[in-house]
């Protein structure tokens, strides 16, 4: 191992696999939050970033809704226009009928 930083209070040492190893002043192994702490202050490692969440999710739901409720409103008037045209169609037909007679 290749000794990296020393401090009174911990040794840094950069392994071969190109990771670090901390001891403490007593020579035992400085592991878990506190290593990862000790390797930020020295900025030989990068902390990941934070992802946000994003809201966008939610605001695509109100739009599919939003879209969704247009789309069955469009359907129940153009049935009610069918309807009306085929009520149309009845009466008139009867009507010519009766004049062909």
């Amino acid at each position: 191992m290749k000794l990296v930083t020393r401090t009174d209070d911990y040794t840094i040492y950069q392994r071969r696999d190109s990771r670090y190893a901390v001891q403490g002043a007593n020579k035992a192994p400085i592991n878990g939050d506190e290593k990862v702490a000790i390797l930020l202050k020295h900025e030989l490692v990068k902390a990941p970033e934070v992802k946000q969440p994003e809201p966008e999710p939610e605001e695509a739901q109100e739009a599919e809704a939003a879209e969704e409720a247009t789309e069955a409103e469009a359907p129940a008037e153009e049935a009610a226009e069918d309807a009306e045209d085929a009520e149309d169609a009845t009466e008139e037909a009867p009507a010519d009928d009766e004049a062909s007679d």
